[in-house]
């Protein structure tokens, strides 16, 4: 059981963002997240939106650092991606 994190090199809004997926379950990604305090909003489907100001918070916390293309391949690995065009 494993959180990971991408960087935050995704622009949004005026600023950037990161990823933030679980490999095990969406439960432990929600509790996860409420445990730094990332409000429910942020949450997209099977990940997490992080601005970047947050990325050392859920590093701090145990998130793992991983390229973007490895975030994406844990989440499909693990039976938990939800792209969009695919109905939840």
């Amino acid at each position: 059981m494993t959180l990971y994190i991408d960087p935050p090199t995704w622009p949004g809004h005026g600023r950037l963002w990161s990823h933030l997926v679980s490999d095990e379950s969406f439960e432990e990604l929600h509790a996860f997240a409420e445990r730094i305090g990332v409000p429910a909003h942020a949450f997209d489907r099977d990940h997490y939106d992080l601005p970047a100001h947050r990325h050392p918070d859920a590093v701090r916390a145990g998130a793992v650092e991983v390229g973007s293309k490895e975030l994406l391949r844990r989440l499909t690995e693990a039976g938990l991606r939800r792209p969009k065009h695919r109905r939840v």
